[in-house]
């Protein structure tokens, strides 16, 4: 259990929140949500101690245990896999340190045999004849293959060294755990194993995401801090913006009767409750959306991009063929071979690879900024495109200011490209910023504000929530599952998956998977399970 009792935090004059009064209580996963900038990671923060609270106090339960999954990716290159995750439970940890100090000794005494045996009781109580085998499992499931569970840390690669900080961050069933952006640089299969291991977690858990699949998925409560105040909620992400949304639109209708919008918000409730207990959570069991005040949902004062993508012309019958099509890496390493494919009107394709650089690498051949090893593609006449690639740093090595910058991809005058940026969140002084200052979330914005202008009737996306917002994700998705063109994408977004493709084209070096389905339909299909598993293992 963690208290929060009359917490505020100002830097200089800002103020972030003040006299903040929460509990987070055992059994409950409380998914924190914000738009950037807003305080998230700073609340956690705040809670481990690493940042002092300008007013208030968080405190604890009794004896109880905090695990906080580390950002510092590097903090123990000289230890290796086994021993960083165990590091995670510290007092374990130290106990075995000790005792491997003692027995070491060369003129062991009576008294260091007491303290031995003193250790040995609380090894074995806090499961310490477990320990390796326990830290082994979580590394597995993690995707950590057996064969590097012994090697130094400084040995592995950034998205493994990801992995094993949250190992060790899940290591030793702490009593409360924070997690700041835990699917970073997971791949779709490592999450849903992330979904399924906290769904059977019965202590507190307080996460941080962009992830709104994640967090529907895990949470039982909404933490919401907007505008400088944290507001908690019963439910998860979705109930939250749903809510939110049918509190504003019943807000703006001032006609309907008081009755009429307490039976609307009634029967919303109910339904929710109802989906509730599809939920890897198992959400029905804390029975939070039965007692539900309807009086605490209230319009959100969040502020939502105009991301909105128009056809200039609708495409032909024609519009992509790609026909044995290879691509190897620089290291050598072959990403996919033999690709066949013929895109039809109106598909929305989303490539899936347990690697990566695959995607990347067939984007950026379609769109002739690289070269295959073998075979060929063609689009069709009538297509055009508008492409978001995943390194946009390129773009924006100049000193220009944001209507500057947008003015080179379309034609218009100023007080055109400020109403693209203002769609954009981008206001008053802000559009005469200097693009070569911009945070990553402000890039991508300016991207898709580029790629608008373009009216392409084919979209092609490499990972496009990155660095995005939950307010901006939702935006973009929401405009992509009407958009009537064509949409080829890759991303790590359960939820932009799964309401934007209605085709699942995975790449892989020893064979590819071509079905028209969800990609819900596509994961639980125990037929497609086999197939993956054959081709990945070749």
């Amino acid at each position: 259990m963690i208290t929060v009792t009359n917490l505020s935090i100002q830097f200089g004059k800002r103020i972030l929140y003040k006299d903040v009064n929460l509990k987070f209580t055992n059994g409950n996963i409380y998914g924190v949500i914000g738009a950037n900038g807003a305080g998230k990671s700073t609340l956690l923060k705040a809670i481990t101690g690493e940042l002092e609270a300008t007013t208030g106090q968080i405190t604890l339960g009794p004896g109880e245990r905090l695990s906080v999954l580390s950002q510092d990716h590097n903090k123990y290159d000289e230890f290796n896999v086994m021993d960083t995750v165990m590091m995670g439970h510290s007092v374990l940890w130290d106990i075995m340190k000790e005792k491997d100090a003692l027995y070491a000794k060369e003129d062991f005494s009576d008294e260091d045999g007491v303290r031995a045996a003193e250790l040995e009781e609380k090894f074995a109580e806090l499961g310490g004849w477990n320990a390796e085998s326990d830290a082994a499992q979580l590394l597995s499931g993690l995707g950590i293959k057996e064969d590097l569970h012994y090697r130094q840390m400084a040995e592995l690669s950034g998205k493994q060294k990801v992995r094993v900080m949250l190992a060790q961050a899940l290591y030793g069933n702490p009593d409360n755990l924070l997690l700041d952006e835990p699917t970073n640089d997971l791949d779709l299969d490592t999450v849903e194993w992330l979904e399924d291991y906290l769904a059977n977690f019965e202590h507190t858990v307080l996460v941080v995401s962009h992830d709104r699949h994640f967090l529907d998925a895990v949470s039982t409560h909404t933490v919401d801090i907007d505008y400088g105040k944290i507001n908690m909620f019963a439910g998860n992400y979705s109930f939250w913006y749903e809510s939110s949304q049918l509190a504003l639109r019943q807000a703006q209708n001032q006609k309907a009767k008081a009755e009429e919008k307490k039976r609307e918000l009634e029967e919303f409730i109910r339904r929710f409750s109802a989906n509730a207990a599809k939920s890897k959570q198992t959400t029905s069991r804390k029975k939070m959306l039965e007692k539900l005040n309807i009086a605490e949902i209230q319009p959100s004062t969040r502020k939502y991009p105009g991301i909105i993508f128009q056809m200039e012309r609708e495409a032909g019958n024609q519009i992509l063929e790609v026909e044995d099509l290879k691509a190897v890496d620089d290291d050598g390493t072959l990403l996919f071979d033999h690709l066949s494919f013929t895109v039809e009107k109106g598909q929305k394709v989303v490539f899936l690879s347990h690697n990566p650089r695959a995607m990347t690498a067939l984007f950026e051949i379609i769109n002739g900024n690289r070269e295959a090893q073998g075979g060929t593609y063609k689009w069709g006449v009538t297509i055009t495109t508008a492409y978001l690639p995943l390194d946009n740093s390129a773009f924006f090595q100049s000193d220009k200011n944001l209507v500057e910058w947008l003015s080179q991809y379309g034609e218009g005058n100023d007080v055109f490209f400020k109403g693209y940026l203002g769609r954009m969140l981008f206001s008053g002084e802000e559009v005469l910023k200097k693009v070569n200052v911009l945070s990553g979330g402000e890039k991508m914005r300016c991207m898709i504000a580029r790629m608008q202008l373009n009216n392409a009737n084919c979209l092609i996306l490499d990972t496009p929530t990155n660095h995005l917002d939950l307010e901006s994700i939702q935006a973009f998705n929401n405009n992509l599952k009407g958009f009537k063109g064509n949409v080829l994408f890759a991303s790590h977004d359960h939820e932009f998956i799964n309401t934007v493709a209605n085709r699942i084209i995975e790449l892989t070096p020893n064979g590819n998977i071509d079905k028209l389905m969800t990609y819900d339909e596509y994961i639980s299909s125990d037929a497609i399970k086999e197939m993956r598993a054959k081709l990945y293992e070749s």
